[in-house]
């Protein structure tokens, strides 16, 4: 198995949901939203990032706005839709399974069965 390559196909499927969780409470620009990604320790690229917002919007779950900065050209802050925030919430209750599987998988010890597993 090729690490890098499951670490970066791990960081895919989830980046979506990371840029909408940041977007739940605040509406922001790009710059700002690689900033908080990096603080998070998972390191975006602009051009990993404006495609993937890019698709949201087109999706409709994301929208934006033109606001004028005070340090140079207007900036494009990006918002969640109520259809973003309505997959927001599905996506949390997918993350919370997610977890929740690997915690039991991880906790498990050698020659323990699954629950399921005791259901059969």
């Amino acid at each position: 198995m090729n690490i890098d390559n499951a670490k970066s196909q791990m960081r895919k499927g989830m980046l979506e949901y990371c840029i909408m969780l940041l977007l739940r409470h605040r509406a922001s620009y790009a710059s700002d939203i690689i900033a908080k990604l990096k603080e998070a320790e998972l390191i975006v690229v602009e051009g990993t990032l404006y495609p993937l917002l890019t698709r949201l919007k087109k999706d409709g779950l994301l929208s934006y706005e033109w606001q004028e900065s005070t340090q140079g050209p207007p900036r494009k802050y990006y918002a969640l839709t109520a259809d973003g925030e309505a997959t927001l919430n599905e996506l949390d209750k997918a993350w919370q399974e997610i977890a929740h599987t690997v915690g039991v998988l991880k906790s498990m010890r050698p020659g323990e069965s699954t629950k399921q597993d005791q259901n059969t």
